[in-house]
């Protein structure tokens, strides 16, 4: 098996390791992965996978090296269990590797959970897999790279809405150039009320990237911070660049009723604990605002939503977004590496094939 280990405390290095293939234990499956996507939404994984665990999902057994999990598909090539036969396709959440061994347990005709010992306590969501069948590569690359991170512009929307936007009067969004800010703020702008305003803010270069493909109401520089309107206001962190939200903290100081930490795509600029004005931040887990949709109103209901959302966001993907599919687990490497430096282009989606 080939995988790409991650320096746990220096998340841009990444290198190519091999390891013998492990034989089969009775419930178990070897799928072959076969496509998957990789954008800062794996940095983040990488960035906080203590704080949040994704270190542990996929454990690599080497002191120090992890493995960054990814969403795409893969195919059983090999089973001894009953739920999960030769030739099955699914889609879910994998290993930066070409293979991954996995203990399924049906949960309905189309789902399967990965009932792994190590996975029993992390959240459903990332154990789930659906049962697919193989479609054109450009649509599986396209589910791979948007359905996760516009699941959680969604989710972030929904939770807004929940939550009556904290009685803000505008949320801004950070790193709003990162597809799932760019989601969120297509979603937002979605809502025929216009309950907030919503503003974007990114670098300078990417401004009239967002601009013309945001549906912002403005759209903000991170160097003209301290030009945002004075009024009560929730901040959605994409980037965690610590800079800018010390910045947007004390301009806006009290006038901010909530700020959300959502990714780490600045991750070099994250500082874990910041002496802040206003509202201490708090993580946003979609995970979280699933269960508790799941909860009120039924199984499959959200799973329903998140479906139509993003696919209704993708249909224009096209207008925004460089479909780059990339060949072999080796290419990964500088993918992952430009990923970590913030050297990828916003516009940019890239796909690896294996």
């Amino acid at each position: 098996m080939k995988r790409l280990l991650v320096d746990q405390k220096d998340i841009t290095q990444i290198a190519l390791d091999e390891v013998a293939n492990a034989d089969l234990l009775p419930g178990q499956a070897r799928l072959r992965i076969k496509r998957f996507a990789l954008t800062t939404n794996n940095v983040t994984y990488a960035a906080t996978g203590f704080v949040l665990g994704y270190w542990h999902f996929f454990p690599s057994g080497i002191d120090g090296m992890g493995v960054v999990p990814v969403w795409g598909f893969a195919e059983v090539v090999e089973s001894r269990s009953g739920d999960a036969e030769v030739g099955a396709r699914f889609y879910g959440f994998f290993p930066l590797a070409d293979e991954i061994i996995m203990t399924p347990q049906a949960q309905g005709e189309r789902v399967v959970m990965d009932a792994a010992p190590h996975r029993a306590k992390l959240p459903v969501v990332y154990n789930r897999y659906t049962r697919t069948h193989a479609k054109a590569p450009e649509w599986e690359g396209l589910q791979s790279l948007l359905q996760p991170l516009l699941a959680t512009s969604f989710l972030l929307s929904d939770w807004l809405q929940d939550n009556n936007f904290f009685d803000a009067k505008q949320v801004i969004v950070g790193s709003a150039s990162s597809k799932t800010g760019l989601g969120l703020c297509k979603f937002l702008s979605e809502l025929t009320e216009k309950p907030v305003q919503i503003i974007g803010l990114t670098s300078a270069g990417n401004k009239a990237f967002v601009d013309a493909q945001s549906g912002c109401d403005a759209v903000v520089a991170y160097d003209d911070v301290d030009a945002l309107e004075k009024r009560p206001s929730v901040y959605v962190d994409m980037a965690g660049n610590a800079d800018v939200k010390a910045r947007l903290h004390n301009h806006l100081g009290d006038l901010l009723h909530h700020s959300s930490a959502v990714g780490t795509s600045h991750w070099d600029q994250f500082q874990p604990k910041q002496d802040l004005a206003g509202p201490k931040p708090q993580f946003f887990f979609a995970p979280s605002q699933i269960e508790k949709r799941r909860a009120e109103w039924g199984p499959g209901e959200i799973e329903r939503q998140i479906t139509s959302a993003w696919k209704r966001i993708a249909a224009d993907a096209q207008s925004w977004l460089d479909l780059k599919e990339h060949e072999g687990l080796e290419a990964a490497l500088p993918v992952y590496e430009a990923l970590a430096k913030g050297q990828a282009s916003p516009r940019d989606g890239h796909v690896i094939a294996l």
